[in-house]
Order: structure tokens, then C-alpha cells, then sequence
């Protein structure tokens, strides 16, 4: 199992379900025992100015290693799952080499089909991971999370690959409409940042880029919360 879908695991492990009833920042206290433990991690990839704030807002930076000015950017994902299904006991299960067809979900008759989610006919051929069907899966935005600190780990592994200083930010309460509400941009660092939050990798596109002085509005996303595609 390579380092990407393992950290995915361990992520989807923790219940970050936001609450729109609360409204402390973070929202849960589930939030903040994994803000917690990315903290921990990035400290010990060796990260620079790693700080999680008291309303869960967890943010680092790994420094240039080029002797010239480059624009700083940052790259930004939410912790916080949605309230609209339970968040808690995850159980993830592994579609190897996926063929086509209904994916059984373990739970009765329960399946994803590709004549309700279309998409899954884009994928044939590649792993997915998906839930039981008794719980989201937390793709959104755990695998955003996965994403970014893998990339950074291989960064870090792989120091001819040149790079500005890159900003790390992960936000409570993105599901219920706060995410960016206290966000401290300048603190923050970044010229410009990328939400890594979206659908599949076949429609990326960089409309969620931004410039961080207009980055009070919350992003809006098209992430499926039951079906994440592994690369």
C-alpha cells in the first residue's frame, strides 16, 4: 500500500463531522484531535513555522530551497466532514482494477452504480475506495489532506526537485460554511493558494485558485462523498 492511500486510511479513521449548531470554531472537538495529530506529522517531516491555533486552524510552510525570490503558494484543504451522514467508524473497502458495474457496499442491496454516478465509467481500470455504505467516506476532504502531505513528504525526500516556499493550511468547519472565517491570511504567507478540494482528476482546472486577499468566501465543491479515486 503506497504512502498516499495509507495516510488516506488513517485519516478517515477520525470522526470530523462539523456541526451547524455549534458555534464554537472548531465546531466538534473530533476536529481538533485531528488537527492534532496533522501537527504532529508535519513536525516530524521536519516542516517550518508548523501552528495550530486555537480555533483548529493548522498551518506550515516548507521553505525554498532556491537562492532566488519565487512567489510563495500555498495549498489548502478542510478537516471537517459533513453533518449530513455520520462521520464515525468508518469502514473503507478497496475496488482493485475497477471493471465496470455496481459496486456492492457490503450493507444489503446497497451499491454505487454508474447508472446513478456516471463518473464511475471514467474510472474503469483504476482503484477506488469506498465506504460500506453505512457512513460518508470522508474523501472530502481527507483526501485533499492525503494529498497535499504526500506531495510535500516527496518534496522533502526529493530536494533536486526546486520550489518557493510552499504554504500548508488546514481549516475547520469548511462543510458548515466557516472555513474561512478565521483564517489568518497574512499570517498564512502565501501569495497565492489552491483549494485541494474538487471532483475528478479528469476536470481539474484551477478556478479554485486565488488570489488570498479574497479569500473570505468559502469554496463551493463537486467532491462526492462516497467514491474517491486513488492514483
Amino acid at each position: 500500500m503506497d504512502n498516499l492511500v495509507e495516510r488516506f486510511l488513517r485519516y478517515v479513521s477520525f470522526d470530523t463531522q462539523s456541526d451547524p449548531e455549534n458555534n464554537h470554531c472548531p465546531s466538534t472537538e473530533g476536529q481538533r484531535l485531528f488537527a492534532k495529530q496533522l501537527e504532529k506529522e508535519l513536525n516530524e517531516l521536519g516542516l517550518s513555522d508548523v501552528s495550530l491555533d486555537f480555533n483548529g486552524y493548522l498551518t506550515a510552510r516548507l521553505p525554498s530551497n532556491v537562492d532566488y525570490p519565487v512567489p510563495a503558494i500555498g495549498f489548502i484543504a478542510h478537516m471537517d466532514t459533513a453533518p449530513d451522514a455520520s462521520g464515525k467508524d468508518v469502514q473503507p473497502q478497496i475496488v482493485e482494477n475497477y471493471q465496470g458495474g455496481d459496486i456492492a457496499l457490503g450493507i444489503g442491496d446497497e451499491v454505487l452504480s454508474p447508472v446513478q454516478y456516471p463518473d464511475l465509467r471514467k474510472l474503469l481500470g483504476h482503484n477506488l475506495i469506498t465506504t460500506d455504505g453505512t457512513t460518508l467516506l470522508g474523501a472530502d476532504n481527507k483526501a485533499g489532506i492525503a494529498e497535499i502531505i504526500t506531495a510535500v513528504s516527496h518534496l522533502i525526500a526529493n530536494p533536486d526537485i526546486k520550489h518557493g516556499d510552499i504554504c500548508i493550511g488546514f481549516t475547520p468547519d469548511e462543510e458548515i460554511g466557516r472555513g474561512a472565517n478565521m483564517f489568518n491570511v497574512e499570517k498564512f504567507g502565501a501569495q497565492w493558494a489552491y483549494t485541494i478540494d474538487g471532483g475528478l482528476w479528469v476536470n481539474w482546472n484551477t478556478r479554485t485558485s486565488m488570489r488570498l486577499q479574497r479569500m473570505s468566501s468559502a469554496m463551493r465543491k463537486r467532491a462526492s462523498r462516497h467514491c474517491q479515486k486513488t492514483r
